[in-house]
């Protein structure tokens, strides 16, 4: 996908650039596209390694860490973006042409565009691969890596839960039906649950 993006026709100077690492950003720290389009520079701290995700979905703000190789890509980004683009603190991290935040449609067109090339098949019932499958599958690869580790996987659903910003953990444990290995888990515990509460009635 970032290869593809490096492709594209440039009809203004960053727009490879800001596609691979818009694309590539989402990919990463699994944000809606929403929020990704709403990052100004001052919520970008490459510094500290960490973006503020402002007024999201649920009107919560969040902090998240990415990770050193995220940080080395936007940081050729940024070095290219200021070149030619405003630095104020309030100005769109991810710009348009025109310096403005990039529009929604114009971005889901371009994904749109680089997929023929990519081999992807959508998720579901959908007639084609979304934007919004990078944060499913960021999501479902972390649980994975989590699981192979070791890792308590209740206790890493809690962390998933505040780094996606979902308002309810039920929602972040739904991610869990991407993962048969984990889905075989969590038929095991309903197993035990279920015998617990026969027990319980029996008595």
């Amino acid at each position: 996908m970032l290869d593809a993006a490096d492709r594209l026709s440039l009809t203004w100077p960053l727009r490879a650039l800001t596609y691979r690492n818009l694309f590539g950003l989402i990919a990463a720290a699994g944000l809606r596209l929403s929020e990704a389009l709403k990052l100004t520079l001052g919520d970008v701290d490459l510094r500290a390694a960490a973006i503020t995700v402002r007024q999201t979905k649920f009107h919560k703000s969040r902090c998240l860490p990415i990770h050193p190789s995220t940080v080395r890509e936007l940081e050729l980004y940024r070095q290219a973006r200021d070149r030619c683009q405003s630095t104020e603190d309030r100005a769109p991290f991810f710009v348009s042409h025109d310096g403005g935040h990039l529009p929604t449609r114009t971005v889901e067109n371009v994904f749109r565009r680089l997929q023929p090339g990519l081999g992807w098949r959508a998720r579901g019932d959908h007639p084609y691969p979304r934007i919004h499958d990078l944060r499913h599958t960021m999501a479902v690869r972390r649980l994975q890596r989590w699981r192979e580790s070791g890792q308590s996987i209740d206790h890493a659903m809690f962390w998933l839960c505040t780094y996606l910003g979902h308002a309810k953990i039920s929602d972040t444990y739904w991610y869990l039906s991407g993962i048969p290995e984990l889905m075989d888990t969590i038929g095991a515990r309903f197993e035990r649950f279920v015998g617990v509460v026969g027990q319980g009635g029996a008595s």
